[in-house]
């Protein structure tokens, strides 16, 4: 259940940050997927007595693209949003939004230069 302003989820009583509402579908999909590896790989990590920062700050990464954590995505304009969640995907997965999803004019998904594997 959302607040009014659509804002936030209520669970049990609590209000968790909704997703930002403007990012598109398939884009929040992967964003998403995302989360949930972090999150699978912070829970493999503790069971096996290794250190679960890095998988937490993948977690946090796909948080603030989803805009459910960092500066509201309501204090947001358009082209934060867009660069918000643009980023978090490059950071996440190393490819970029096509430009129906980010409002750009380049329409190639470009894998950043550090996702870029030198065989």
């Amino acid at each position: 259940m959302h607040t009014d302003d659509g804002r936030y989820v209520v669970v049990k009583g609590r209000r968790w940050r909704a997703t930002d509402p403007a990012i598109p579908e398939d884009v929040a999909a992967r964003l998403r997927t995302a989360l949930m590896s972090a999150r699978r790989d912070v829970g493999t990590a503790l069971r096996a007595g290794a250190d679960p920062a890095p998988a937490r700050a993948r977690v946090q990464l796909a948080k603030v693209a989803l805009g459910e954590r960092g500066t509201p995505w309501w204090d947001q304009s358009l082209e934060e949003r867009r660069e918000r969640w643009a980023e978090g995907l490059r950071a996440l997965t190393g490819q970029r939004p096509a430009a129906q999803e980010t409002g750009s004019r380049s329409n190639q998904y470009q894998p950043s230069p550090s996702a870029q594997r030198k065989w």
